[in-house]
């Protein structure tokens, strides 16, 4: 019996130039995307590491930022037809314990508030709101925010402290691709495999490296659907008042508790 690779070979040959086709493709790939054929060796190229932890340690030192984003989740129907939502955020953070971020979704609009005290969620299509103490940085939010309260960031990760020990933490796999062009900036494009995550991630080039592209794969999910987020219009030194980040519930806006664990949870 024919091995597979064998059986493709003969079934590709049995289509008059697509062979042909294919293996000029092949070849071009490899030319173009060096990267790809070390990342066979399944370890994390240091140049990779050093592009992300020089942006990591570039991100964690601001006091201070501002970023617009467009993020895009895919959603796998039973059928296996994918569907994707999108929503724009403006965030701004400053350290150690401000942040505040409003989205507008396909799905929910929601406001995220942070004032080194409490941590609440507005709605503004219905005025329901939920207000609760918090820890007392940005990087301990964020953990609480996922474990506690069920609300996941999933680009969180990428404004704390530690981020490049969160991001490499599980990593078996990553090399850098090559550089490409993101909103008109040039980038670094690196790609990195974690467990049952695949993501990939473009920093700018030059003295400021910001993540200005970032894509999760979920492997353990059928069809393995991508989350991808977008950011621009990077300010690195906003002008920023701490009322900026208190929550001031609005004319008939309605205070609700907070769903337990494992019932419901939002997306910022």
């Amino acid at each position: 019996m024919k091995d597979k690779a064998t059986t493709d070979a003969s079934c590709l040959g049995a289509i008059p130039g697509l062979a042909t086709a294919t293996a000029i493709a092949a070849i071009t790939l490899a030319f173009l995307l060096p990267g790809a054929a070390r990342a066979q060796a399944a370890a994390v190229d240091p140049d990779a590491a050093k592009t992300l932890r020089r942006m990591t340690d570039f991100v964690g030192q601001l006091q201070r930022f501002s970023v617009d984003t467009v993020g895009t989740v895919e959603v796998v129907l039973v059928s296996g037809q994918k569907l994707q939502f999108t929503s724009v955020a403006r965030t701004t953070l400053q350290r150690p314990n401000k942040l505040r971020s409003e989205r507008i979704g396909d799905v929910m609009s929601q406001s995220f508030y942070f004032d080194g005290l409490t941590f609440t969620i507005f709605n503004p299509a219905d005025g329901y709101y939920a207000t609760v103490p918090a820890p007392k940085t940005i990087d301990a939010m964020v953990d609480f925010a996922r474990d506690s309260l069920d609300v996941i960031a999933p680009a969180g990760d990428l404004v704390t402290m530690d981020a490049y020990a969160r991001l490499m933490a599980d990593a078996t796999a990553g090399f850098v691709v090559g550089q490409s062009t993101v909103d008109g900036v040039r980038c670094d494009h690196l790609a990195f495999r974690s467990g049952v995550v695949d993501w990939q991630i473009w920093i700018e080039v030059g003295d400021r490296p910001l993540p200005r592209k970032y894509v999760v794969t979920s492997l353990d999910v059928d069809q393995a659907p991508q989350f991808e987020l977008m950011m621009s219009n990077w300010s690195t030194d906003p002008a920023l008042t701490a009322e900026h980040f208190q929550f001031t519930p609005p004319p008939g806006a309605k205070a609700i508790e907070f769903l337990p664990v494992g019932t419901a949870g939002a997306t910022p």
